[in-house]
């Protein structure tokens, strides 16, 4: 069974190397890259894979199944710029290849903050759909958040993990949570959500809780509060976000 992975980048110059090393048993590379200015491009190539550079910026949704349009093998891996296939989950994904017993798969994610590992804060294990059947799934429309849906049947979970490195400090962080809660308070605007200032801070707060304490973010010790507080920041800017686009558009 042939195998495609597909990425898609913009300035990812210190992850793509390792990134697509750790999938190099792979047929095939596609990284899809929406006007990097670092090198990637050229390290992305220099490693095998074919690029193609896009323009304008559609959205994570849509730019995945631009990446999973030009892909030609019988299965589909996805794997995001800053996540590391391990060598487990390599031989644990040939194997199923080699006698497929579904259509998708599930894949956990291990995710570092700063340094740590997160085992709680609901950021572990974070299964993810990225292993499939080419023509049986395909990306949401969706500019955040996007996920696979698969065409039929239930995919089976892999014992394997990705390795995630999606913030190296604190600035990566709170830059990332400024550009989601904009894009997703466009989205919730567009499908007629409104709130007021109090819908706002009770989203907030109710997302602290259920970080901090029900996902018992507290055992991650002060990665878990700093996460625990960013992420309730961020529900509170996007609904905020939300309150003034309305206001701006009456």
């Amino acid at each position: 069974m042939k195998l495609s992975v597909i990425i898609i980048t913009k300035n990812e110059a210190a992850n793509i190397a390792a990134c697509i090393k750790s999938v190099a048993f792979a047929d095939e590379f596609i990284v899809v890259d929406s006007g990097s200015t670092d090198g990637t491009v050229e390290l992305a190539q220099a490693l095998g894979a074919r690029v193609e550079v896009t323009s304008d910026w559609p959205g994570f949704g849509p730019q995945k199944n631009r990446a999973l349009d030009l892909a030609t093998g019988d299965w589909v891996l996805s794997i995001d710029a800053d996540e590391r296939v391990t060598p487990e989950l390599a031989q644990e994904i040939q194997e199923a290849l080699r006698a497929p017993r579904a259509d998708a798969y599930e894949i956990a994610r291990l995710s570092n903050f700063c340094g740590r590992d997160i085992r709680h804060s609901g950021w572990w294990p974070d299964y993810v759909l990225r292993l499939f059947k080419r023509g049986t799934a395909r990306f949401t429309d969706a500019a955040v958040h996007e996920r696979v849906v698969p065409a039929n049947g239930q995919p089976l979970r892999m014992r394997g993990y990705f390795h995630h490195y999606p913030y190296d400090n604190l600035d990566a962080l709170i830059n990332k949570v400024n550009r989601y809660s904009s894009d997703a308070a466009a989205m919730m605007y567009a499908k007629g959500r409104r709130t007021s200032i109090f819908g706002a801070l009770g989203h907030g707060f109710w997302t602290f809780v259920r970080i901090y304490l029900i996902r018992r973010g507290f055992l991650d010790g002060k990665h878990g509060l700093v996460l625990a507080v960013t992420a309730a920041a961020g529900s509170f800017f996007r609904y905020s976000k939300l309150m003034f686009l309305a206001d701006k558009k009456k």
